[in-house]
């Protein structure tokens, strides 16, 4: 009986060091050699301060900025997920409808579809330029600048399809937010009284 189990005991022991420590730390070298801002969470800092990640998103809700998708989670990263509300469902409709009126009050323009809807993960860090491009105008008159200067800057962070092909094209909220504070300071609120 022993000479069963002692082979037992040793091959789970083996495979636990090489499947559970070797090779997860084998494959965060690799990925720390090849692609180290991604291996770390593709963290963004400003100032020396972690700020946030280029793949998290996060809710902003000032006028001088871009805003987000809405998010299912409150923005939660630790309680990620959807509503998992079907399209028949009244609660799913009646949250859509008050999105919609909310940001044509705020923006002035008819809302498009990844300005009302949450995404899969709730933490979607992108938004279409669609999506982008109508809130311009708020952002412009927040900041006290043309939309063109705006606009340009959103243009020049709108990202295509990976490798061309697969996605759609997407703007990043948060890098855009930088972007946006490094090239148009925003206005102080004293000064918008």
């Amino acid at each position: 009986m022993s000479n069963l189990i002692r082979p037992a005991l040793v091959m789970t022991a083996l495979m636990t060091l090489l499947t559970g420590l070797a090779y997860p730390l084998a494959m965060t070298g690799v990925a720390s050699a090849i692609a180290p801002a991604a291996a770390t969470g593709s963290l963004i800092t400003k100032d020396g301060v972690v700020i946030g990640s280029s793949l998290i998103g996060q809710d902003f809700t000032n006028p001088g900025y871009l805003h987000p998708r809405p998010s299912a989670s409150a923005f939660n990263a630790a309680g990620t997920g959807a509503s998992n509300l079907g399209p028949a469902s009244a609660a799913l409709v009646s949250a859509v409808k008050d999105r919609r009126a909310a940001y044509q009050a705020e923006n002035g323009q008819d809302a498009p579809i990844d300005a009302v809807t949450t995404s899969a993960s709730g933490l979607d860090p992108d938004i279409s330029p669609e999506n982008a491009t109508a809130q311009a105008a708020r952002i412009a008159k927040a900041r006290g600048v043309d939309s063109a200067l705006v606009q340009k800057i959103i243009d020049d962070a709108t990202q295509g399809p990976f490798l061309g092909l697969y996605g759609l094209p997407r703007v990043n909220v948060l890098e855009t937010n930088m972007a946006l504070d490094a090239a148009l300071p925003p206005v102080p609120p004293a000064a918008t009284n």
